[in-house]
Parts: C-alpha cells; sequence; structure tokens
C-alpha cells in the first residue's frame, strides 16, 4: 500500500489496518515455521506497510491532521 493512500485514512482506518497486518504477519511467520509459505516476499512488503503506518500515525501525534 502506498503511502499516499495511507494518509488519506482516518485514524480508526489506521488502527484496523495496522491490526490486519500484524494478523497477516502472525499467520505468515507460522507459515515459514511449517515450510508452507508459497511467497517469502510477502514477509518483507507487509513488515514496510506495518512500519508506514506506524511512521504515519506518529506524524499525526507530532503535527496534528494538517500533515
Amino acid at each position: 500500500m502506498k503511502a499516499q493512500e495511507l494518509k488519506k485514512l482516518s485514524a480508526a482506518e489506521l488502527d484496523e489496518k495496522l491490526l490486519e497486518l500484524k494478523d497477516e504477519l502472525f499467520k505468515l511467520r507460522f507459515q515459514q515455521a511449517t515450510n508452507q509459505l508459497e511467497n517469502p516476499t510477502r514477509i518483507r512488503a507487509v513488515k514496510k506497510d506495518i512500519a508506514r503506518i506506524k511512521t504515519i500515525q506518529r506524524d499525526v501525534e507530532l503535527h496534528g491532521t494538517e500533515a
């Protein structure tokens, strides 16, 4: 997901998306541990998406909604 798309979301939607991505990351790690993971690069993409969301949340926290 692109940062511009994430900036358009509300705080509640960002929280919801963050929970979804964390759940997906857990499932991907579980699949990796049991050698059932088909696309290992997906783990990296999900981690980056989580970082993007946390960065946007922190930016809003510091600068308010005008950022």
